[in-house]
């Protein structure tokens, strides 16, 4: 199958992108993990291939405007490298339920008042 072709599916396996080794889980973060899409210029977002031969960026010249390039039609909301910064991360971790079973209830704190 050529690459213009292919069908643009998730990448991710349980909520996670192992082919990149500092990417964060998504798991248990409420926010759904999305295929890859073709923006406007026919730039494929998210594929994590990082080239294609309709980008600006492949075919840049001196009279490119960088302006081009701007926008989130250029973000992929899930597989992104700025989910691997300390302050993205941080934003996942404070998303997720704590995991304190079999130790504590899941909506009552009932240490509250005993220090």
């Amino acid at each position: 199958m050529a690459k213009k072709d292919r069908e643009l599916k998730p990448l991710d396996i349980e909520e996670t992108l192992p082919h990149q080794i500092n990417a964060p889980s998504f798991k248990n973060t409420g926010i759904e993990m999305k295929a890859p899409f073709k923006n406007e210029h026919g730039v494929i977002i998210g594929d994590s291939l990082y080239a294609s031969e309709n980008s600006p960026l492949e075919n840049w010249t001196d009279e490119t405007d960088p302006a081009v390039m701007a926008g989130d039609k250029w973000v992929h909301p899930t597989n992104d490298i700025g989910w691997n910064t300390a302050e993205n991360r941080d934003l996942l971790e404070e998303k997720r339920k704590p995991q304190g079973y079999p130790f504590m209830h899941p909506t009552k704190d009932v240490s509250k008042g005993q220090d």
